[in-house]
């Protein structure tokens, strides 16, 4: 894709106030596009870490770290270091455009034994693009710009019980497609909302088998409507679902394995007549019956995401990790199918952590070939021992 056509794209995006797909460009077959549920601001549900990336976009009740306030408020809590921070890098459509790219910066500090304070920003840089409204990229140029969208995020978690977790975000999302760019009827303007997350954790070590186990449920982007032009032409945003497990087992004291599994549904109205013009509360609701197709169909619309994690403790300080995943979506809902791995070093308090992507289903996506990485820094408190005096 060039940029003149993607650059008629979002023109169209916002002009009309047409939602987004996830895929950030039209990627799907014209025979299932109409079952697709789409929405305003997509960026929001790509995986921002390379972590959870490598392990096939799985992370709802792995263990916690510096980016856990993205899937699962409610396990901040269970963070074991007293602060950090960490930045992850995401190349988008790097097959075929250098310049568009995800930037994602976290960061957390512990109150005490049971309350966690977290922060994040998303931004998603479109690169330069020429906006035309016609065919003749001279005659007519409307000019140049550089789209770009950011989320901003605060979290508070706290813990309940040793074993639960629950908390909550609150988030600025700023959609800026198209800068002062006027198209005659509906003069272009940033999207802009604001959304809560809630989330609840349990995790539960299983003392006989020297493992644990975690469930965890949040519901994450509850928000005002999105427009691009006026309060006429109004879209959801990715308000989502998301249910998961894990188990880890130690194999011995320096092995270790996590084996995760996430389902994700959109709490968004399916396609349909109306389905646009819905209240925020009705079409979250509504969305567990409104398909077409009915139950099996509200079945389909339902992600899987599979991974698995390895790691080894050399007992110096340094430690290495292996992940894998598979994340799999019904071929009239997206047909996102994708084989991910990933690697991943710790060193003291310093982590690096690589993820790759490979479509299985000969289908191209934005984030096939390229390397995601994530930096990451967190820190244990000193806690200085008091001695008795001695005579």
């Amino acid at each position: 894709m060039n940029r003149l056509r993607v650059g008629i794209l979002l023109l169209f995006i916002c002009a009309g106030s047409s939602a987004q797909t996830l895929q950030g460009v039209n990627l799907i077959g014209s025979d299932s596009s109409n079952h697709v549920i789409t929405t305003a601001v997509p960026f929001l549900s790509i995986t921002p870490d390379s972590r959870a990336a490598g392990m096939g976009d799985v992370g709802a009740a792995t263990s916690a770290d510096a980016n856990s306030a993205y899937w699962n408020a409610g396990k901040m809590a269970f963070i074991d270091k007293d602060y950090g921070v960490s930045g992850s890098y995401t190349p988008w459509l790097g097959k075929i455009i250098n310049d568009m790219s995800i930037f994602y910066l976290a960061g957390f500090y512990k109150l005490n034994h049971t309350q966690t304070l977290a922060a994040s920003m998303k931004y998603f840089d479109l690169g330069e693009i020429q906006f035309n409204n016609g065919p003749d990229p001279i005659a007519n140029n409307l000019g140049r710009f550089n789209p770009r969208e950011f989320a901003f995020d605060v979290t508070y978690s706290q813990l309940l019980t040793e074993n639960l977790g629950i908390g909550g975000s609150l988030r600025y999302i700023n959609s800026n497609l198209t800068g002062a760019l006027s198209t005659g009827a509906n003069d272009a303007r940033p999207g802009k909302s604001v959304a809560v997350d809630i989330g609840l954790f349990y995790s539960k070590p299983l003392v006989s088998k020297n493992s644990n186990i975690s469930f965890a449920g949040s519901i994450t982007n509850i928000g005002s409507k999105i427009t691009y032009s006026d309060a006429n032409n109004k879209d959801f945003i990715p308000t989502n679902l998301r249910l998961g497990g894990a188990f880890k087992t130690d194999i011995n004291p320096y092995n270790s394995l996590t084996f995760g599994l996430d389902f994700n549904k959109l709490l968004v109205p399916s396609p349909g007549p109306g389905s646009k013009g819905k209240p925020l509360l009705s079409g979250m609701f509504g969305s567990f019956t409104d398909a077409a197709g009915g139950f099996s169909e509200e079945i389909r619309e339902i992600t899987t995401a599979l991974g698995l994690e390895y790691w080894y403790n050399n007992g110096t300080g340094g430690s290495f990790a292996g992940r894998a995943g598979y994340f799999f979506e019904a071929w009239d809902k997206g047909n996102r199918k994708y084989l991910t791995m990933g690697v991943g070093g710790r060193l003291n308090q310093f982590g690096l952590d690589v993820a790759y992507l490979v479509p299985t289903n000969k289908r191209e996506s934005a984030l096939a070939e390229t390397i995601r990485f994530t930096f990451s820094v967190m820190v244990e408190k000193k806690t200085i021992q008091e001695t008795a005096p001695v005579d």
